[in-house]
């Protein structure tokens, strides 16, 4: 395993360093507007300022490469991205850091597109596999890391800001010393929406309540623990309880949802991830080792829906080109990321720190008796159509060719050299 990984560990280290600084930033940021009055609704539009960014690179990167290449752009955005944190410091105020957090968004989906594709030329079909699970598993063990770096300082003082600055300029280091060879410029497949809805109604209604809910989380929870009266540290330890849970479920629903129709499953998770999140409303300032637990449950029932509704789109897909399917559901995911933290701005204005998962809450029922809707108007693919179940996050833009499953359905050959 280690000589599988050896040539993509330099890649595999940038996005490591990159996400650590994002996951820090992703709490750092919420928390300190908390403590600086920004209100709710501001919070909620800064937490859609960075999908907004996010949408924004993701479509605009493979233009981008194509005129400067792959280490200009990528030396380009990683300073662009590690000004940024130190501009929320010296900028503190609403408007300033909507846009900023707009730059962070588009830089840092670039800086992934960049990576994602260099560690896809390296992947073979016999490796893709490896090399897939264990991007997978580094996202969500980095993320968590990135929460934990709020113990290192109060987030009043500039320290936290500068190590967020610093971690992202280091993550440009391994790629420049890389001895791989560039990679072809990306391809960007489109498919439109509203096919994809008719391949796939589930599917696509899923990752849309992935962005919505979980967008929502993102943006919002750590200035909900901070009014629930959570300190510093525990809200770190509420955030990382939440990836942590949603690392940990993975494979779990992932096997559930191989050996059933994956519809059931996704209707056991968002009926379960609402429960969890109706808890974190009763619990509401309780004793802050409760928080964390429930933060934990919500975390395993919510986070697996992703890559659950992505592995259903692919069993209806049949004959879809994989790459425009995965391109149009991470479309979809983002725009329910804008959208989902300003409603739960709002709600969080209106009915105090409880709308936040209220609102979640109200998602996840809605996508359950969805699910259960359209099991009963289309029977489910034949377990031969199917696809092994992929774990993934839904944290960042995992390219869709470097999924194992793009070399089983119809994805873009391999083209490593040699």
């Amino acid at each position: 395993m280690i000589a599988t990984l050896a040539p993509v560990g330099a890649l595999l280290l940038s996005v490591a360093l990159l996400l650590t600084g994002n996951g820090l930033q992703g709490t750092l940021l919420p928390v300190r507007a908390n403590l600086e009055s920004f209100g709710a609704l501001s919070i909620g539009v800064m937490g859609s300022a960075y999908y907004i960014g996010f949408v924004a690179g993701c479509v605009l990167t493979p233009k981008l490469i194509r005129r400067a290449g792959h280490i200009r752009l990528f030396a380009a955005m990683v300073s662009i991205a590690s000004v940024v944190p130190l501009a929320h410091a010296m900028l503190v105020g609403p408007l300033p850091w909507w846009l900023l957090r707009a730059m962070t968004g588009m830089c840092l989906a670039g800086l992934y597109l960049i990576i994602e594709s260099w560690l896809n030329e390296r992947a073979t079909p016999e490796n893709r596999g490896v090399v897939f699970t264990t991007y997978t598993t580094v996202n969500f063990s980095v993320i968590t890391l990135g929460q934990m770096l709020m113990l290192v300082d109060d987030p009043v003082r500039f320290h936290l800001f500068s190590l967020a600055s610093i971690l992202v300029s280091l993550a440009a280091v391994p790629v420049a010393l890389t001895r791989s060879p560039a990679p072809a410029p990306i391809s960007s497949a489109r498919l439109s929406l509203r096919k994809l809805y008719r391949v796939s109604p589930v599917g696509v209604a899923g990752v849309l309540t992935v962005g919505l809910a979980n967008g929502a989380f993102w943006g919002m929870a750590p200035a909900f623990a901070s009014q629930a009266g959570l300190t510093v540290p525990q809200i770190a330890w509420f955030m990382s309880a939440t990836v942590v849970g949603g690392a940990l479920a993975q494979w779990p629903f992932g096997r559930l949802s191989d050996r059933m129709d994956r519809r059931r499953t996704i209707m056991i998770a968002c009926a379960l991830a609402c429960v969890s999140a109706l808890l974190l409303i009763f619990i509401y300032l309780s004793m802050p080792a409760v928080m964390i637990v429930a933060a934990f449950l919500f975390g395993v029932f919510s986070f697996p829906l992703y890559a659950l509704s992505v592995a259903h789109t692919n069993d209806m897909a049949k004959d879809v080109d994989f790459v425009a399917v995965a391109g149009g559901l991470l479309l979809t995911n983002g725009v329910g990321s804008v959208i989902g933290p300003v409603i739960a701005g709002v709600a969080m204005d209106r009915f105090g720190p409880l709308g936040l998962f209220g609102f979640t809450a109200v998602m996840h029922a809605t996508m359950a008796g969805f699910a259960l809707y359209r099991m009963r108007q289309r029977a489910a693919p034949p377990e031969e159509q199917k696809a092994d179940f992929v774990p993934m996050p839904s944290t960042a833009p995992v390219r869709a060719d470097l999924d194992p499953r793009a070399d089983e359905t119809g994805g873009p050959p391999n083209r490593s050299p040699g």
